[in-house]
């Protein structure tokens, strides 16, 4: 729940209120706001500032989900797959990019310019399996190089997770986790 509520947000809201009321204390003659207001508003609003510099928004869903591949999902979706699903589709703090860590594992990202960023998401059938579709847009890597590495993909991301990459236009890439059959 929380991952889907900006807590830079929050602070910049929480703090920005606590402050203007302790401003407004202050001019006032109200010691006890006043207090309150700087030595508690003043930090959560620098704190939201600070959440707020460092945020990676939830990746979207490029195609709405159906309930068939909502219970496919919840019967065949590996540990993995789910994992990956939830932390891309919430709010991350501190983070260059969504799966910055996996893609440079995977020698997709030997420099931040370089790196492939993961724009939209969908979940899909592949021939009655649950697929997890990633869609990053990846105009220094080509298809070519990206398939050269589909092994260590599908070991990275594995085990029961066969990988598909496919470019459905220039400088695309979308790479399909499908479950394998157990």
């Amino acid at each position: 729940m929380f991952g889907k509520i900006s807590l830079g947000s929050v602070g910049l809201v929480v703090g920005g209120i606590l402050s203007v009321i302790g401003f407004a204390a202050y001019g006032f003659g109200n010691a006890t706001l006043n207090l309150a207001g700087m030595f508690y508003g003043v930090p959560i609003l620098l704190g939201g500032l600070a959440l707020k510099a460092a945020e990676i928004k939830p990746t979207p869903y490029s195609s709405d989900l159906s309930d068939d591949v909502l219970s496919l999902r919840e019967a065949q979706a590996t540990d993995t797959q789910q994992q990956i699903r939830k932390d891309i589709t919430r709010y991350r703090y501190g983070q260059d990019c969504h799966l910055d860590d996996s893609l440079e594992r995977l020698a997709l990202s030997p420099t931040d310019e370089e790196r492939p960023s993961l724009h939209h998401l969908r979940e899909e059938s592949h021939d009655g399996q649950y697929a997890l579709v990633l869609e990053f847009y990846s105009p220094l890597f080509s298809l070519e190089e990206w398939q050269k590495r589909q092994e260590k993909i599908e070991r990275f991301f594995g085990p029961d997770v066969k990988a598909v990459i496919v470019q459905p236009e220039e400088n695309e890439i979308e790479l399909a986790l499908v479950r394998t059959a157990a």
